[in-house]
C-alpha cells in the first residue's frame, strides 16, 4: 500500500488499519464530509461576493424558480475540493484507476466551471457553446478511455459486458474507446440535465456512487467476483475510496443545497460527478448497469431527446417542459414532492441494478 498515511502504519500498530480499503473508505467519507461542513459557509460567502445576482434564472421556466434569484452557483467547487483532498489522503497512490477517475472528474469539472463562468459574466443561461463543450469533453474522455485500456488486464481491456449474462463479453477492439467515451460524456451530461431542482441531482448521484463503490469493491476482489460470477478487474477495489469520498462530499453539499438552496451545484459539479460515474462504470465493466442504477438521469435525458425530436418533426411538444422534472412542475407538483419521489425512484433502480450482480 502506498498512500499519505502509510508512514504512520509503519510507525504505529493501530495505524495498520489504514491498510484496509474499507477503513480508508470510511476515512475518506468522513474527511470529505467534515471538509464540506467546515468550508461550505466560506465557499458560499465567497461565491456570493463574486457573483452578485447569482445564477441567471430562465424567464421561460417554471414561475417558482424566479424566487431563487440571487442564489450563487458553482457550488460544485465545494464538492470537488472535498472529494479531491479526501481521495488523495486516503487512496492508494499507486492505483492507476483512481488517478484516471480523478483526471476525468477534475477535467469535466473544469469544463463545467468555464460554462458557469461564461453564464455569469454574460448574465445568460447560455454558456460555452454545445459543440465546443462536447469536443473538450470527448478529448478528456478519450484520454481516459485509452488509459483504462492500458491499465486493464489483457483479457478484459477492450471487452464490453452485459448484465444478467455471466459469460457475455463482446470484443470491441478499437471501438471500445469511442464506446467508453460515449458512456463517460453521456453520463456527465445526463447528470447535468437532472440538476434543475434543489437536491434533485445530488442524492441520486450519491446513491449511484454507493452502488458503484460496492460493485468496484466486489469486482476487485477475486473471491467475491468468482462467487458472484462477475468479471474480476484487479485494482478496482480502490475505487471504493473514491466513491466513499464522493458520497461524503455530496452529503456535505446537500446540507447547503437542501430546499431552499443556499447554493446551486452548477455545471461545475454536475458534469464532474456524472463523468466520474461514467468512468467507474467503464473501469468495472458495468456500463449497462449504470443505465439502470442511474435510470433517473437516463429518464431526464430521454425526455429532452423526445421533446426536441417531437417538436422538430411535428411542431408539438410531448411534455409541458423538458427535462421531465419541469413537466411535473408545470403540472402543479411542488418542488419537494418531485425531488423526493425522484429520490425514491433512484433507490428502487439502484436495488434493481445491484441485483444484476447475482442474477446471471
Amino acid at each position: 500500500m502506498l498512500n499519505l498515511l502509510a508512514p504512520f502504519a509503519d510507525q504505529f500498530v493501530l495505524f495498520n488499519l489504514f491498510r484496509y480499503i474499507t477503513v480508508r473508505s470510511g476515512g475518506a467519507f468522513l474527511t470529505a464530509l467534515v471538509i464540506s461542513f467546515i468550508m461550505g459557509p466560506h465557499v458560499i460567502a465567497w461565491l456570493k461576493s463574486k457573483q452578485g445576482e447569482g445564477q441567471p434564472i430562465r424567464t421561460d421556466g417554471p414561475e417558482g424558480h424566479l424566487k431563487k434569484k440571487g442564489t450563487p452557483t458553482m457550488g460544485g467547487f465545494l464538492i470537488l475540493m472535498a472529494l479531491s483532498i479526501s481521495t488523495l489522503v486516503w487512496m492508494d497512490l499507486s492505483n492507476g484507476f483512481v488517478w484516471v477517475t480523478l483526471f476525468v472528474t477534475m477535467g469535466f469539472g473544469a469544463v463545467g466551471f468555464a460554462d458557469d463562468y461564461r453564464k455569469l459574466t454574460r448574465r445568460s443561461h447560455n454558456g460555452v457553446s454545445g459543440r465546443k463543450r462536447l469536443l473538450i469533453e470527448a478529448l478528456i474522455a478519450g484520454i481516459a478511455a485509452v488509459a483504462i485500456v492500458q491499465l486493464t488486464g489483457d483479457g478484459l481491456a477492450t471487452k464490453f459486458a452485459l448484465p444478467f449474462l455471466k459469460n457475455a463479453l463482446f470484443e470491441l477492439g478499437i471501438f471500445f474507446v469511442p464506446v467508453a467515451m460515449f458512456v463517460i460524456v453521456g453520463a456527465s451530461n445526463s447528470v447535468n440535465l437532472t440538476d434543475g431542482l434543489d437536491g434533485l441531482a445530488i442524492v441520486p448521484a450519491m446513491i449511484a456512487a454507493g452502488s458503484f463503490g460496492l460493485i468496484a469493491y466486489l469486482a476487485g476482489n477475486v473471491v467475491y467476483a468468482n462467487y458472484l460470477q462477475i468479471h474480476h478487474v484487479p485494482g478496482t477495489g480502490e475505487l471504493l475510496v473514491f466513491c466513499a469520498a464522493l458520497i461524503g462530499a455530496g452529503l456535505g453539499f446537500l446540507w447547503f443545497n437542501a430546499p431552499p438552496a443556499m447554493v446551486f451545484m452548477g455545471d461545475t459539479g454536475s458534469l464532474a460527478i456524472g463523468s466520474a460515474l461514467g468512468a467507474i462504470s467503464v473501469i468495472t465493466k458495468n456500463e449497462v448497469v449504470l443505465a439502470i442504477i442511474g435510470g433517473v438521469f437516463v429518464l431526464e435525458t430521454v425526455s429532452v431527446i423526445v421533446q426536441v425530436a417531437s417538436f422538430k418533426l411535428t411542431g408539438k411538444r410531448v411534455f409541458r417542459m423538458a427535462p421531465i422534472h419541469h413537466h411535473f412542475e408545470k403540472k402543479g407538483w411542488h418542488e419537494p414532492t418531485i425531488v423526493i419521489r425522484f429520490w425514491i425512484i433512484a433507490v428502487i433502480l439502484a436495488m434493481i441494478g445491484l441485483s444484476t450482480l447475482k442474477l446471471r
